[in-house]
């Protein structure tokens, strides 16, 4: 079959510009789609008069057919089609003769790619979300075992004040409801059809904009026919939103293999959920928590690779724009590979409570206790943390804790220190005083917990929309 645009050129491509102009390779996986804004443009040229009700029929029955084969694998494309776009013109003008090549009328393969790769887009966004909100359970239903379980809390990695693990585990899962909502938002930008606006321009074909945009799940059409065929800031703020899921998942996975090593000793990954050293038998790996990890900077990667395609483009359609299916492809596929693995990883692992708690109070992380102890009594904030702090330090020196400082100890320290302080060098008092909104006490996190579980039955909801 010829070129869709040979027709001014007395001969074929060289074989090295054939081989690098070809995106079939990677773009057949937007047949569907393609197949799909085909119905639709069908049934505009249809109401325009440019095709006849038996036309139609012919031509949908035709679609369909071939919609079938590309799901089979009966019908693929080759490197001659160049793109999907040829390869499924070739495929209608096997089935229908000269009526296939009306389908050509009013579009362009520029807002033809650009049509398909939105409604890609929002299609597997969908599959994303639905991914995270598994992922978002998982840590849910580890949070609700430990909401009274306590744990050092830390700043700079070292040990700050006293927090629960629940607690913990629900600040990751913060991270992913924020994602989720980047993808509602986003979302509702990408839900524009650019289908009519032709290589650039339009068209003087008496088409439908508004109908094709609804048909094909779309809140409206482009305002302009240039930005419609030449816009990807649909693509890159999705790449945007992978990298920031990337981002949560590597700061999840570093936690992970820090809980989950000798130092640490908190958690205990399943056997289904790690790997083993081909010459250290002993050895069980956190693989899952390193390649997720590691795949944030891919996706990172993704993204700045694209954003450095688009920077420099002049309206409207260039064959940069060729770089950016496979850096959106790319993102997604190993999202939909890694997610999965890292919430069956959360779902199994096994926390020994045990070991956080008994590392709470260490490092005097209960200082602030005693800080916020004067300032209950009338001793404002900076002198109560001038007296903790000499508190520390008296610790220091004598190689002891903070509840192990004796009556005439504390005397010597501060005097607005007495005995009764004590009462608050308690890890659990400790925690059940943290009772405002979104603090570590049991109540608090109890709070978190139905609030999280309330979101993600609405993002579930809204990923089988």
């Amino acid at each position: 079959m010829a070129k869709l645009w040979g027709g001014r050129f007395s001969g074929g491509p060289a074989a090295a510009l054939e081989a690098l102009n070809a995106s079939i390779g990677f773009d057949w996986r937007l047949a569907p789609y393609d197949i799909k804004a085909s119905k639709a443009h069908a049934r505009v040229l249809n109401r325009a008069g440019l095709l006849t009700e038996s036309e139609l029929e012919r031509m949908l029955d035709a679609l369909d057919g071939l919609a079938a084969d590309v799901a089979a694998g009966d019908f693929t494309g080759t490197v001659a089609d160049e793109d999907v776009h040829t390869a499924l013109e070739r495929g209608l003008v096997e089935r229908l003769g000269e009526l296939g090549g009306k389908l050509r009328a009013g579009r362009s393969r520029n807002d033809q790619i650009a049509t398909d790769l939105r409604l890609y887009c929002r299609d597997h966004a969908r599959g994303l979300a639905a991914d995270l909100t598994e992922l978002v359970k998982a840590l849910a239903g580890q949070a609700e075992r430990l909401i009274e379980a306590p744990a050092p809390g830390m700043t700079h990695l070292q040990h700050a004040q006293p927090i629960t693990l629940g607690h913990q585990l629900l600040a990751h899962a913060q991270g992913f409801l924020r994602d989720l909502e980047r993808l509602s938002d986003w979302d509702g930008r990408a839900a524009v059809s650019p289908l009519g606006s032709g290589a650039l321009s339009g068209s003087s074909l008496p088409l439908d904009p508004v109908a094709v945009a609804a048909e094909l799940g779309f809140d409206r059409p482009v305002a302009n026919s240039l930005d419609g065929v030449s816009d990807r800031d649909f693509a890159a703020e999705l790449l945007f939103v992978c990298s920031m899921v990337g981002v949560h998942l590597s700061r999840l996975g570093e936690e992970v293999i820090l809980w989950s090593s000798q130092e640490f000793g908190w958690v205990a990954l399943d056997d289904a959920f790690s790997t083993g050293s081909s010459i250290m038998p002993q050895k069980k790996n956190p693989d899952v928590a390193e390649l997720a990890r590691g795949k944030s900077g891919r996706l990172v990667g993704n993204l700045t690779g694209l954003l450095v395609t688009l920077k420099g483009l002049p309206f409207t359609y260039n064959k940069d724009l060729q770089e950016d299916k496979e850096p959106v492809f790319d993102s997604l596929d190993n999202l939909a590979l890694l997610l999965p693995a890292v919430t069956g990883m959360v779902e199994t692992m096994r926390f020994d409570t045990e070991v956080p708690r008994e590392a709470a109070p260490k490092g005097f992380s209960l200082a602030t206790e005693i800080a916020d102890w004067l300032v209950r009594k009338g001793v404002p904030f900076r002198d109560a943390h001038e007296v903790a702090g000499a508190c520390v330090a008296h610790c220091e020196r004598l190689g002891i804790e903070l509840h192990e400082i004796d009556d005439a100890g504390l005397a010597a320290i501060s005097e607005h220190l007495d005995p009764s302080v004590k009462q608050v060098l308690d890890v659990d008092g400790a925690l059940a005083a943290r009772t405002t909104p979104g603090s570590t006490g049991p109540k608090a996190v109890a709070d978190q917990l139905a609030a999280v579980r309330e979101a993600v039955e609405t993002w579930v909801r809204w990923s089988e929309r």
